[in-house]
């Protein structure tokens, strides 16, 4: 942590705790408005960002072409689209303001230093809604740093914020513990931008389960929910279920902690995905992979030792991004088994009555094609074709968490809520708050809309209290 000495001997305008997207835009717009702003990051310097820096698109409305995105995506397709992944779990006044409001962020985002591209291969469905990073989250991360720094914003890294100051139902500062010492730091307003709690185990546990123990955390280490715990132990209203969270499939073999993005695997609509026992257990084909790949985390949560495994054959190897690890091959199915450590005859069951079941029809890898299996459950409702051209792949799959829903209740304004009423000076964004979105389920690229828009109105809002 930077020099105590300076950081307590002044009251700031806004302190924002957090360093990933949510916190930056929040502490950008602040500073913009004249505010004098210290933004609190819990992470080492390389580490900063959080989940922002791993991730790789913004999911955006927009009325004919915007930079790099095509056509029209209008805000009733959107707001369907997210009706249908959370299943209607939402607070439609917040998710309608985050929709329509992405519409002018991406210019925004390009003035203060984004750069987006054209979608690639294996993306290409998402060209008409999402607008992918130039270099990924972590380059989103760093331009936001950099226009930050120059717009005079304090940074602050290890700084790890343990308690928010809360008197009368006002904020009056934050006490933050750093590698040398523990101060407390005043301020005019606060923006808590900190995250989830996923990166705490035991929280975790205590959700769902001695079964979390085997998930894998797929984003930041440092979001154990220290401020979230802080302010709903003061009487902040709290909105969402701890045992709801943005969780994917992801390759078995990733690290425990910080794996990111490149270790999702969007194998499994062109897959069977069978469990430990080799038996199917859920429709890989129910919808284009945006819209369902966040539901895979909780469906191989819930399967014996929370693992599964995804087989598909050589003609559908390149169908997809290709994968951070190469996958187990082999040229039968049998052989298949043993080297994914599952029995192979029984795999070779499940894939012959797979294959029985296919019907035919036009194939079409990058549209719902209606090419579905018959007289077998679960049923596969699109994309269903034998399992048949050696040799076979298949890869392990594990539960990836990237952030819990459990969150800060906020008003349009992003105020925190309290029973009573709203704090007077305390704001929330990100994934902190997306909990009042996000119910359950979630939308490609719709995390970095809510963490831009509602860190955007909390930065506004912060230093407009804070003058």
């Amino acid at each position: 942590m930077q020099d105590t000495q300076k950081l307590v001997e002044r009251t700031w305008d806004v302190i924002v705790v957090g360093g990933g997207n949510a916190a930056l835009c929040a502490a950008i717009t602040a500073a913009e408005k004249g505010a004098s702003v210290l933004l609190l990051e819990g992470a080492p310097k390389p580490y900063r960002g959080g989940n922002s820096r791993h991730t790789r698109n913004f999911r955006c409305m927009h009325h004919g072409p915007l930079s790099v995105l095509t056509d029209t995506y209008g805000e009733d397709e959107y707001f369907d689209d997210l009706m249908r992944v959370t299943g209607g779990k939402t607070d439609e006044t917040l998710a309608r303001l985050a929709i329509t409001s992405s519409e002018d962020c991406l210019p925004w985002m390009e003035a203060h230093g984004v750069r987006f591209q054209p979608s690639l291969s294996g993306t290409l469905s998402l060209s008409r809604t999402n607008a992918f990073f130039l270099g990924g989250g972590k380059a989103l991360v760093n331009a936001y740093y950099n226009t930050a720094e120059d717009l005079g914003v304090s940074i602050t890294y290890e700084a790890h914020v343990t308690d928010i100051l809360i008197e009368g139902g006002r904020f009056v500062g934050v006490t933050v513990e750093g590698p040398e010492a523990e101060v407390t730091i005043e301020a005019r307003a606060c923006v808590i931008a900190s995250g989830g709690f996923q990166a705490d185990l035991d929280w975790l546990a205590r959700a769902w389960g001695p079964a979390a123990r085997n998930f894998l955390i797929r984003g930041t280490p440092y979001n154990r929910g220290v401020v979230l715990k802080a302010m709903l132990e003061q009487g902040a209203e709290s909105v969402g279920d701890p045992t709801q969270c943005h969780a994917v499939a992801i390759d078995g073999r990733a690290p425990k902690f910080d794996g990111g993005i490149v270790t999702r695997l969007d194998c499994v609509p062109f897959s069977i995905v069978v469990n430990r026992d080799a038996e199917r257990f859920y429709d890989e084909g129910e919808d284009v992979w945006p819209k369902r790949y966040a539901i895979w985390g909780r469906l191989v949560a819930a399967q014996p030792d929370q693992v599964a495994y995804a087989v598909i054959d050589s003609k559908s190897l390149d169908l997809f991004m290709p994968s951070v690890f190469p996958p187990e091959k082999a040229d039968t199915i049998e052989a298949l088994g043993d080297r994914l450590g599952i029995s192979g005859d029984k795999l070779a069951q499940t894939v012959a009555a797979f294959n029985t079941a296919c019907g035919s029809g036009e194939f079409k890898p990058t549209e719902l094609d209606s090419l579905a299996t018959q007289g077998i459950a679960p049923a596969k409702t699109n994309w269903a074709r034998p399992i048949s051209d050696p040799p076979f792949y298949g890869y392990s799959l594990r539960p990836g968490v990237t952030f819990t829903y459990l969150g800060l209740k906020v008003d349009e304004n992003a105020r925190v809520q309290k029973p009573e009423g709203a704090y007077e000076n305390v704001w929330a964004a990100g994934e902190t708050m997306a909990g009042s979105i996000l119910g359950q389920g979630y939308l490609a690229g719709f995390g970095m809309t809510i963490g831009t828009v509602f860190g955007r109105i909390a930065g506004r809002e912060a230093a407009t209290h804070a003058a």
